[in-house]
């Protein structure tokens, strides 16, 4: 089994080495990953071709398969990534809000980066670069962990980086892999106190769980996406069929999709039939309340009480059809997962009161929730998306990959 602690050793001493770089060279190093993934696509493929085989073995579904398959074009994408990385501005070293106080002392914020990041993973191997290409660049040394389908793609990839920061001078430990998959090293991982200054998992509800109930590291959650959208009884009703039908089909199997539609009952008569035509383009699953289910009749199945908690990853929703705003608003409290939820209204009062009143990362007014992304934002890349209060919530760019130190000029100033 890996030697977690030695491991966190190694980062512990390499994050010191990438901490002091500054933005030049930080920004070479990136440029040199780009070209590198370019010049060795080739052995990269080779590598997916293998998870491909093993995951095709396992059973895994065709959505997932896809999302784990590299070729030329998507290294290409990847690539470019990276470029799009090396050109945010740094946030290291920014000094925030210097003070003088009234004993002559001068008091400001530095920005620093946080020091060593392990990140926890889950299928898609384009997260092993995006992940680690925002760690550098922020200042950070980094231990990746992904999960057993991208197992040799993750190794390719991550040779590809130590390469181009060995070229560069530096230690190739500041991006290390952990190569085991085994939940027994993850556990360990999530125990690495003293190495790790955070945690940061992506994927599913199911991972995110187990570090919130192993962690003994600092951690942050992101990802889990049960998202609504409400269609108001003021809506706009073709607006929010088109609405309805970008949040849950331009791509479902991502956490900003949208995996439930409340729809108030002055509106549902005339709303479902409209929005079950568009979904069938798709052909969407509608998981009802006995309302939705007596509207659509064949067009719906009945739904569980689990089914409002899903998310579902699929081209499946689920559909309440609420008396009230107040019970939309009760119904996302209980069953969301404090990601993205959207409303859709003319009503000026109801759009202000769902903004107000819903404790979400993104809170949307007329609008799909598939715009809570680092670069839909204006933030350019992101780690992910936090659903938690401390520290960062939504799109976690490079500004949230580093903290603050305070730094304090004096003339002999004594207390």
């Amino acid at each position: 089994m890996t030697d977690m602690e030695q491991m966190g050793k190694r980062a512990k001493a390499a994050s010191r080495e990438i901490a002091a770089l500054g933005t030049m060279g930080k920004n070479k190093v990136l440029l040199d990953i780009a070209d590198e993934l370019l010049k060795n696509a080739g052995n990269i493929i080779e590598s997916n071709k293998k998870d491909l085989e093993e995951g095709r073995k396992n059973g895994l579904s065709a959505h997932l398969l896809d999302r784990l398959m590299l070729d030329e074009k998507r290294i290409e994408a990847i690539a470019e990534g990276v470029r799009s990385v090396e050109r945010l501005p740094d946030p290291v070293g920014e000094v925030e809000s210097m003070k003088v106080r009234p004993n002559g002392l001068k008091i400001g914020a530095k920005r620093v980066p946080l020091g060593v990041i392990g990140i926890i993973y889950e299928a898609r191997p384009n997260v092993t670069v995006d992940a680690a290409v925002l760690c550098l660049k922020s200042g950070n040394a980094a231990i990746l962990r992904g999960g057993k389908e991208a197992f040799y793609s993750n190794i390719a990839l991550c040779d590809v980086m130590r390469s181009a920061l060995e070229k560069n001078g530096l230690d190739p430990d500041i991006l290390q892999l952990v190569p085991d998959t085994s939940r027994e090293t993850a556990v360990k991982m999530m125990k690495l106190s003293g190495y790790l200054d955070v945690l940061i998992p992506r994927g599913s509800a199911g991972l995110i769980r187990s570090v919130v109930e192993n962690a003994t590291v600092p951690a942050i959650e992101t990802g889990i996406g049960n998202c609504h959208v409400y269609i108001d009884k003021d809506a706009d009703l073709e607006m929010a069929a088109n609405i309805l039908y970008n949040a849950k089909c331009s791509r479902p199997s991502v956490c900003n999709a949208a995996e439930s539609m409340l729809v108030h009952k002055d509106v549902a008569e005339k709303f479902l039939p409209m929005a079950r035509k568009k979904l069938d383009e798709k052909n969407v699953e509608i998981r009802g309340c006995e309302k939705t289910c007596e509207i659509l009749k064949d067009g719906a199945v009945k739904a569980s009480e689990e089914d409002f908690y899903t998310e579902f990853y699929d081209y499946i929703i689920s559909c309440k059809v609420v008396s009230s705003f107040d019970e939309a608003v009760a119904h996302i409290t209980k069953y969301g997962t404090g990601h993205s939820e959207a409303i859709v209204t003319e009503n000026y009062t109801s759009a202000q009161r769902f903004l107000d009143e819903i404790d979400a990362a993104a809170v949307y007014v007329n609008a799909s929730t598939r715009f809570t992304d680092g670069f839909e934002f204006g933030f350019g890349a992101e780690i992910g998306i936090s659903t938690q209060k401390l520290h960062a919530r939504g799109p976690m760019g490079l500004r949230e990959m580093t903290t603050v130190k305070y730094i304090v000029y004096g003339n002999g100033q004594v207390r």
